[in-house]
Formats: C-alpha cells, sequence, structure tokens
C-alpha cells in the first residue's frame, strides 16, 4: 500500500497493511535519513486550506525586523474603529515555532474593532490550489485542511491571552460572549466550504487543555460546534477531529460521545494525564492519531521499541490507530528515533 492510502484506509475504517506512520511536513528535514524513511512508508501530512478569507473595509500591515539576532513580525491590523497590533517573535531553538508576545486585544475598546474584523470576514472557496498540490504531492503525502480554531479558544489565546482573558472574563464576560456568537455564526459558512471540497479530512480547533479551559466551557462553547460541523460534515462522507495534544481527562467522556471522527495529536502519558490504552478503551468509535510522545523522544532505543510495540499491539483488533509526529524532535534524535519507530511499524503488520 501507498502511504496515503494507508491512512485513507484507516479515516475510512479500513484495515491497512500496517500502522501508517505521519509527520508533519514541516517537521522532516531533507537528507538521506528522510529518503530511506519515506521509502520504507513514512507519510508526509501537508496541511492546506480549502478557502480564502476576504477582509472587507480592513487594511493589514505586516512589519519584520529583528532585535539582538531574534526576528520580530509586528502585524497592524487597520479597522473603521482605529488599529489593532500584535507582535510575534521566532524562538531561538527551532525555525518551526513562533511565540505571540502580544496579543491584539489590549483594551476594553478593541472588542468593537475585533467584532468589526469577524463580521467582515468573507470566506471563498479554494478548491483549486487543494486539486493542484494534490496532483504534484502524489501518494506519499496526505493533504488536510483545517476548519478553524474554536471561537472561545481563539479569544482566549490568539486575540488576548490567557491573563488577559481571564480578567475579562470576569469583568465583561458579556462582551466576550458577543465575540464568540459572531465568531461561531460565521464558522457555519466555513462548514459548507468544507463539505463541499475535494479534500476528505479536517482538522476542528484543538490545542484546548483543561488546566485552562476547563470542562464546563468546553460543554458549553466548543462541544455543541462538533455537532454542528458533523450534520454538515458527515452527509458529504467527511471526517474531522480537534488537534488535543494536551490533558483531556477532565473532559475525556464528552470526547467519547462526541460525533467526531479521530483525535489528532492525542499525545499519550508521560506528557498528559491519559494513558494510550485508557483513551484507546474510552474513545471506543474514535481514531486516535497520536504524537508518539515526545519526552520519550529522549527515552532509550529500547523504550522507543517497546512504546510503538505496545501501541500496535493495542490497536491490532480494530487498527484504530495512526502513529505520527507533530512536535519537533531534538535535532541530535530524530533520524535514529524516527527509523525506530519506522522498522517497529515495519515488523508488525496487521
Amino acid at each position: 500500500m501507498k502511504p496515503k492510502e494507508r491512512v485513507e484506509f484507516v479515516l475510512k475504517r479500513k484495515k491497512p497493511d500496517k500502522i501508517p506512520f505521519t509527520i508533519y511536513e514541516n517537521k522532516l528535514p531533507q537528507c538521506e535519513v528522510e529518503r530511506i524513511l519515506r521509502n520504507s512508508g513514512l507519510c508526509i501530512i501537508k496541511r492546506i486550506s480549502v478557502y480564502k478569507i476576504i477582509y472587507q473595509d480592513i487594511n493589514f500591515k505586516t512589519i519584520i525586523y529583528t532585535e539582538n539576532g531574534v526576528e520580530y513580525t509586528k502585524r497592524i491590523i487597520a479597522t473603521p474603529y482605529g488599529e489593532l497590533e500584535e507582535t510575534s517573535r521566532k524562538t531561538s531553538e527551532t525555525e518551526f515555532t513562533t511565540w505571540r508576545i502580544s496579543h491584539i486585544f489590549k483594551t476594553p475598546d478593541d472588542y468593537k474593532k475585533i467584532l468589526f474584523m469577524v463580521r467582515n470576514a468573507k470566506y471563498i472557496p479554494d478548491y483549486e490550489n487543494f486539486i493542484e498540490t494534490e496532483k504534484m504531492v502524489g501518494n506519499d503525502v496526505f493533504l488536510r485542511a483545517g476548519i478553524a480554531a474554536t471561537p472561545l479558544h481563539e479569544i482566549m489565546v490568539h486575540f488576548m491571552g490567557i491573563e488577559k482573558f481571564s480578567e475579562e472574563w470576569v469583568e465583561r464576560r458579556d462582551e466576550i460572549e458577543k465575540l464568540y456568537k459572531a465568531m461561531a455564526d460565521k464558522i457555519k459558512e466555513i462548514y459548507k466550504i468544507c463539505a463541499e471540497s475535494p479534500c476528505f479530512a479536517f482538522n476542528f480547533g484543538g490545542n484546548e487543555t483543561g488546566d485552562v479551559m476547563g470542562r464546563e466551557r468546553f460543554e458549553k462553547y466548543v462541544l455543541p460546534l462538533y455537532y454542528e460541523a458533523s450534520d454538515v460534515l458527515h452527509k458529504k462522507g467527511k471526517v474531522f477531529g480537534p488537534h488535543l495534544d494536551g490533558n483531556n481527562k477532565v473532559w475525556a467522556d464528552l470526547i467519547a460521545k462526541a460525533p467526531i471522527d479521530y483525535v489528532e495529536a492525542f499525545s499519550p502519558s508521560p506528557d498528559t494525564d491519559m494513558e494510550f490504552q485508557d483513551a484507546y478503551n474510552l474513545w471506543k468509535d474514535k481514531i486516535l492519531w497520536i504524537n508518539f510522545p515526545s519526552s520519550l523522544h529522549l527515552a532509550s532505543e529500547e523504550k522507543i521499541k517497546e512504546t510503538v510495540r505496545k501501541y500496535i499491539e493495542i490497536a491490532k483488533k480494530d487498527f484504530r490507530l495512526i502513529i505520527g509526529i507533530t512536535e519537533d524532535i531534538p535535532k541530535d534524535r530524530w533520524q535514529k528515533n524516527l527509523l525506530l519507530i519506522s522498522e517497529v511499524i515495519n515488523r508488525n503488520s496487521l
């Protein structure tokens, strides 16, 4: 089977010849080991969009500058109600990761600016790019699109930051509710575009962690959106799931009941508060598209192989498993570790 075909088989609840092994497109440097891994069945996951966003009556300006050898990106958003501004920087440890160091929300006056930006977003299908990309990459790459971040997570993490959100949640929750409602209404337009697209699989939301979002907010503001998306996407034969790479025990029972097809980037213990077997047993109708625990990349070779064997053994009965790499791996370990994981997978056919 081709790498892409294995991923599709699992997502369609069909039995592949072996457990798929996947990696994000920006986590695999081009080199000899990369070629060996791909020849051995590693599938590259290329994240792509099936829509474009056009903002009416809003101007965007991006300024890139360097201070003390660190690259910063400042984005200025000009609305009729005034400007919004955010700044991010690249980390010194890796070229792949950026950190937002200031958010667009700074004072209560920014609610009306952000609300205007949200309401004036226009979503346009961009299917041609997907079709052309799929032709180009062939069977070694699986294209996966995204719906959007869930609105409350977007407000909490991207617009405000956790500390500011906490203050606003106490002082002006009605304003957050108003913004959330506007964003949730706009996402409905995206469901339809995704459902009609040539793409098969979609991530929807993610990075929520129980320590921050909390069970009550997850149940009230996130879970209903899964049901809405399911009503639209499943009618067109699409699959979708959230990127839940943090602690999930607090809402694990809610995930079990949710009409999602997979849980992507789930990172088993020791990285989070759920063991792989516990999640596999509880989420009986979900595919676990895991992130191989990042901390284990520092473990011994035998520990890595033993962990992969354990995952495969648990999943052998119904093959609801894709082993993925969604995080950076130490530069001195990635080649050896990925070869080890690939070796174990290839020795344990289904």
